[in-house]
């Protein structure tokens, strides 16, 4: 399968309607790290709360299980974030230096 699906609308010339896809895609990457990170906060926060708050030890246990998930969530959500926004830079830098030839 094609790992980078849009190169061969890079050899094209993008007309206003991909532009304003572009800038779409940006912003909602952007939402998406934003869900990624409210993901994680919530998630370690409510581990604290388990751990802090509750006298059971299964509780606890579990809000130490959540303290790690909430980490890994953001780890993931950052390197996602990452990748995507330099696949989304290769793209238009492509469009640039087709535009200056």
């Amino acid at each position: 399968m094609n790992q980078q699906p849009y190169n061969d609308k890079i050899r094209k010339e993008m007309i206003l309607r991909d532009h304003l896809a572009a800038a779409r895609t940006v912003l909602a990457n952007e939402r998406t790290i934003l869900a990624y990170l409210r993901t994680a906060l919530t998630t370690i926060a409510a581990g604290v709360g388990l751990i802090e708050l509750t006298t059971t030890p299964a509780m606890q246990t579990i809000g130490w299980i959540l303290l790690p998930v909430g980490a890994a969530c953001l780890v993931i959500g950052v390197v996602r974030y990452l990748q995507f926004r330099q696949y989304i830079s290769q793209l238009t830098r492509a469009e640039k230096d087709l535009e200056t030839d």
